[in-house]
This record gives C-alpha cells, sequence and structure tokens, in this order.
C-alpha cells in the first residue's frame, strides 16, 4: 500500500472548527459557489457549508466529545467580535472574501487571530499523525481568515482563474460589509483520499456549534 493511500487509525475522517457567517453572508457566499459550479464545475469551495477556517482538517483520533471539551473549555471567556467583509480577492490560487482585516481593510483583526489561536491550542495535544494529508500547522503570521469562494479546482484548471475572477465579479452578489463574529462550529469531514483530490468525494456533519457571548 504507498503512501498515498495509507490509512491511519481514525480515517477517513477529519474535523474542522470554524467561524460561521451570518445567514445573509452564507447565502452570498452559496449564490457564488453555486454559480461557479454551474458555470465551470468547480466544486471544492462549495463542498464545505460556508465558513472561515480556524483549524481545518485535523487527523483527530480522540472522540467527537472530547473535542467538544477541548474548545469549549479553549474558547471560554473569549467575545464575540465584529468581522469585516472586504469583499472578493485572490487568494493563492483561488477567490475569497477576505474578512481577515478590520474596516480600513489592510490592518489583521486581532481577534479573529486570538480566536483561531485558542481553538489550534486546544485541538493540538488531540492531533494524530497520518500518513495523508500533510499536517497543517496554525502560524498567527500567516493565518489569513477568508470565505472561500473557488479553491482547489483551480490547480486542475489554472487556465480558467482569471476568467473565474471576473465572472465572480460580475454576479455582483449582495453581502453585508461586516457581522458579527459569534458562532462557531465543529464539523467532521469525509474523504475517500485525504492526499489526492478529496473536494470529489467529500462529506460533512455537522457536530456542535458555541456562540460567543458579547
Amino acid at each position: 500500500m504507498t503512501s498515498r493511500f495509507a490509512r491511519a487509525a481514525g480515517d477517513p475522517y477529519r474535523y474542522g472548527v470554524y467561524l460561521r457567517p451570518d445567514p445573509v453572508t452564507c447565502a452570498a457566499v452559496t449564490a457564488v459557489t453555486g454559480q461557479l459550479r454551474a458555470q465551470y464545475g468547480l466544486v471544492s469551495a462549495g463542498a464545505f457549508p460556508p465558513h472561515a477556517t480556524l483549524v481545518g482538517s485535523r487527523h483527530i483520533t480522540a472522540s467527537a466529545d472530547t473535542i467538544k471539551d477541548a474548545v469549549t473549555k479553549g474558547i471560554s471567556g473569549i467575545r464575540a467580535f465584529t468581522v469585516y467583509n472586504a469583499g472578493i480577492r485572490p487568494q493563492g490560487i483561488g477567490l475569497v472574501y477576505d474578512v481577515h482585516h478590520l474596516a480600513d481593510a489592510t490592518t489583521p483583526n486581532q481577534a479573529f487571530v486570538d480566536l483561531a489561536a485558542a481553538v489550534d491550542e486546544a485541538v493540538a495535544p488531540l492531533m494524530a499523525s497520518a500518513p495523508n494529508p500533510d499536517d497543517h500547522h496554525f502560524d498567527p503570521e500567516t493565518f489569513q481568515a477568508h470565505l472561500s469562494l473557488a479553491s482547489h479546482d483551480l490547480y486542475e484548471r489554472p487556465d480558467l482563474r482569471e476568467e473565474v475572477e471576473e465572472y465572480a465579479r460580475g454576479l455582483r452578489v449582495d453581502h453585508p460589509d461586516r457581522f458579527p463574529g459569534n458562532t462557531v462550529t465543529l464539523y467532521r469531514t469525509r474523504s475517500d483520499d485525504w492526499s489526492g483530490r478529496w473536494w470529489h468525494t467529500l462529506t460533512w456533519e455537522h457536530l456542535h456549534t458555541w456562540r460567543l457571548p458579547e
């Protein structure tokens, strides 16, 4: 068995802890990803529920209750904050709604970074090694909060990158310029091959929601 298809305890599942936007922003994300799927067959961003990743694709063999308890303790005392949406921006090969910055669209939203760091610290002791995919390590210097609109598919079709951005902007989907960062969610994801084109077989299950106090 090659490492590409190797299995480890806990496979084929991974866990992610996300910040869920407000319903109107979620609807905007779904509108854009749905149109990109209908027009270009792009599925990776829309394979997930609309979210901003705090920690993602973590290989954990502990029970869901153990993860929930760890995150509950980790985010205790963290309060809700305002998230600002600067609109569509390129990020890597893909496109995102930029929700990383304050209203000036240049200063990082430290409350967002602090929340992600707290969640990472909570789940890090539960992580288990796996032959695939590569470990996802949190780095506050490189963390970029975002809502994915187009992502991994464009590694397969880089020739569509500029056209997809033009199309997404042309949709003129309205979205709030800010929303309360008060909803944290835990999801369990599954794929047949985490080292390959996982987005073609991805399924997910919502496990828990936390509400941050105002």
